[in-house]
């Protein structure tokens, strides 16, 4: 089976006229190498990866075709997906980026292996994930949209976290204590693709999860560290594995999966674990930063497990049998 893996960050998505940044370099890196590792330990499965020239080669026994101009990056990722058997996108919600590579892979007929492109629209978004996941019922930390809210303020006094409807990861998130904050927060700059959520106490966690039509089956829950200075948050990666996966959170991951049928294969759902049980925060429709100690963690190869799950019929994962932490840092 031929698999063609892109990684946004240092397979040429981004921008030529910058550098690309230490942080983010790193963090796809990681992941790009832990899904490596899995796939090439699966018996017949040949790996083409797409490598940006400004970083250094890949050592790993693929085949890595370098890019050297982003312009020409989705010309280049078409041509190669046709190429291939199935196609395993690591990219960004931000943007459209990941919606518009699954769409690029429906419309190839290769097998994407990654949460439908419908899917990935909804997941793309904060506040539609909330208003579906809280139609199914599902304990959901409310999302408006800032100029629905703009002129008045959001509901309450505060405090509250401001982000982009489309965002990943903390990226430009920040907390807003009160009115007064809020003002000038709007005050700096354009917020018209930002949404506000009340600020949920509580510790800050993440599923990871398989999916397919409808149905989950968790294998970690991972607390997060994440950090705030500045009114700022920052995400530093966390502990895989570090936190009980509760018959709570197992009902929780189901019923994500129920309410977007669409998911595929790695997933993640961000959640804050309060004295009332667990709330979703947003849903991940990929391979999230924890896949990289989720080896180690669990014993499972998720890549073969993934590869099982898009066969016909489907081949569930084994149950998860014993848990080791795994702590995770992405400083330095």
């Amino acid at each position: 089976m031929r698999i063609l893996v892109c990684e946004f960050v240092t397979g040429g998505g981004m921008p030529s006229d910058a550098a690309i940044p230490a942080s983010l370099a790193r963090e796809g890196d990681l992941m790009l190498h832990a899904l490596l590792a899995d796939l090439l330990e699966v018996p017949g499965v040949a790996v083409t990866v797409t490598r940006d020239a400004r970083l250094p080669p890949l050592a790993a026994p693929v085949r890595s075709i370098t890019t050297t101009d982003p312009r020409e990056s989705w010309s280049l990722w078409e041509d190669l997906a046709r190429q291939a058997n199935g196609v395993w996108p690591i990219a960004p919600e931000t943007d459209g980026a990941l919606e518009r590579f699954s769409r690029m892979v429906e419309a190839s007929g290769r097998r994407l292996l990654n949460s439908s492109a419908d899917a990935v629209a909804v997941a793309s978004s904060k506040a539609t994930t909330a208003t579906v996941l809280s139609a199914a019922g599902l304990p959901v930390v409310p999302v408006w949209r800032v100029g629905t809210v703009a002129a008045d303020g959001p509901p309450g006094n505060g405090p509250w976290v401001v982000k982009p409807d489309d965002g990943a990861g903390c990226v430009d998130t920040r907390l807003i204590r009160d009115h007064a904050d809020w003002k000038g927060w709007l005050a700096e700059a354009d917020r018209s693709g930002f949404v506000v959520q009340p600020f949920q106490p509580g510790t800050p966690a993440s599923l990871s999860m398989l999916c397919r039509d409808g149905r989950a089956w968790p294998l970690t829950t991972n607390r997060q560290t994440v950090s705030l200075s500045g009114g700022r948050f920052s995400y530093g990666g966390g502990t895989i594995g570090g936190m009980k996966l509760t018959p709570a959170l197992t009902d929780l991951a189901q019923g994500v999966a129920a309410a977007l049928p669409g998911l595929f294969g790695s997933v993640g759902v961000d959640v804050i674990v309060g004295p009332d049980g667990p709330t979703i925060i947003e849903v991940n429709p990929r391979l999230t930063t924890s896949s990289v100690g989720l080896r180690r963690a669990t014993g499972l190869n998720a890549a073969a497990a993934v590869l099982d799950l898009a066969r016909d019929p489907p081949v569930p994962p084994p149950p998860v049998t014993r848990i080791e932490p795994v702590l995770l840092t992405l400083e330095g």
